[in-house]
């Protein structure tokens, strides 16, 4: 279903085969899901989503940017120490569709050597085949099943809320953001997702 010209909120059936190395879901059989979030460690924004995880009893995956994690090692030990999973989000969140093979393996190590993770996330989802090929060899690249669309200004927690709970299944791997831009609708939809997704029946899991 799209919502907005630019992003689908579920990979198309293609994307997944192109990148069939990927982990875009796990378990379809197993009621459980997996939140993650991109683009921390924000001091506000990830502060936020470690208050309303630890208050539901939930772990997430948080995958980093690497120059974010330099200005802030304090939260990312904070993320650690919560017994929550970092990933790799790259160095400064390059389009791997508009960035040469050679630069963008390069910022994917930078990244892995700040976050210490071989979960890699690519920055927008995008990554060319060639990259993806060099990537494959040494990381596991997760994407996801659902992205909530909370980084989205042009709508609000409602629709993030809406985005989740009714495209979720078993297996889902949720995107949400600890990002500024993200931060009203990540606060306005976080908890009451964990809320009716627990309702549901679903359990939450680490990658």
């Amino acid at each position: 279903m799209a919502f907005r010209s630019a992003y689908l909120i579920r990979p198309p059936l293609a994307y997944r085969w192109l990148y069939s190395a990927a982990v875009f879901r796990k378990n379809p059989v197993e009621k459980k899901v997996y939140l993650t979030f991109d683009d921390g460690p924000n001091p506000e924004a990830t502060s936020v989503a470690l208050s309303v995880l630890e208050k539901n009893g939930v772990k997430a995956t948080f995958f980093l940017l690497g120059k974010n994690v330099k200005k802030h090692p304090e939260i990312v030990a904070l993320i650690q120490a919560k017994g929550h999973q970092i990933g790799n989000h790259g160095m400064i969140h390059l389009n791997g569709w508009q960035t040469s093979t050679s630069a963008y393996i390069e910022d994917m190590k930078q990244g892995k050597v700040e976050t210490s993770s071989n979960l890699f996330r690519p920055a927008y989802g995008k990554l060319s085949l060639p990259q993806y090929r060099q990537i494959k060899q040494t990381e596991q690249i997760v994407l996801w099943d659902i992205i909530s669309g909370d980084f989205d200004p042009s709508i609000n927690a409602e629709k993030v809320y809406y985005n989740v709970t009714k495209n979720v299944r078993n297996g889902s791997i949720i995107v949400m953001h600890d990002s500024p831009k993200a931060l009203p609708n990540m606060q306005g939809s976080l908890n009451r997702i964990i809320t009716e997704l627990k309702k549901n029946g679903y359990a939450f899991g680490l990658l």
